[in-house]
C-alpha cells in the first residue's frame, strides 16, 4: 500500500507542475481571469494532496483499514476534484462546458475532506 500512496503522490505531484506550467502559460490567453483561477485551485489541491500521500506513503505502515482508505479517499478525491476543475475549465474555454462535471468538484472536495477527518480519527 505504500507503493501506491508514493506512486500516486509523485505522479500528481508531477502532473501538478506540469498542469501548473501549461495554465501559466498556454492557457492564459485562453482563460478569463475567473477559468484562470480555478484551473489555479485544481492544480493547488492536487499538489498539496500530492504531497500529503507522499508523507502518509513515507511515515505510516498502512497496513490498517483506515490508513488504506485514507489513501484511497485522497486518491479519488483528486481525481474528482481537481481533474473536473480542469475538465470544467477547458471546456468552458472552448465555449461547451460540460455540465455533468459540476456536482463531481464538491464529491471530490468531500472525499478530501473525509481523508483529512480519518487522518485526525487516525492520530487521535
Amino acid at each position: 500500500m505504500n507503493a501506491i500512496a508514493l506512486g500516486f503522490g509523485a505522479g500528481f505531484g508531477g502532473l501538478a507542475v506540469i498542469f501548473g506550467a501549461f495554465g501559466a502559460h498556454a492557457l492564459k490567453k485562453r482563460f478569463s481571469p475567473e477559468l484562470q483561477q480555478s484551473f489555479e485551485t485544481g492544480v493547488r489541491y492536487q499538489m498539496y494532496h500530492s504531497l500529503v500521500l507522499l508523507v502518509l506513503g513515507l511515515s505510516l505502515e498502512l497496513d490498517s483499514n483506515i490508513e488504506k482508505g485514507i489513501i484511497f479517499l485522497f486518491i479519488l478525491g483528486i481525481v474528482l476534484f481537481s481533474f473536473s476543475i480542469y475538465g470544467l475549465c477547458l471546456s468552458s474555454a472552448r465555449g461547451r462546458k460540460l455540465k455533468m462535471l459540476g456536482p463531481v468538484t464538491p464529491l471530490g472536495g468531500l472525499l478530501l475532506t473525509a481523508g483529512w477527518v480519518c487522518l485526525l480519527v487516525l492520530f487521535l
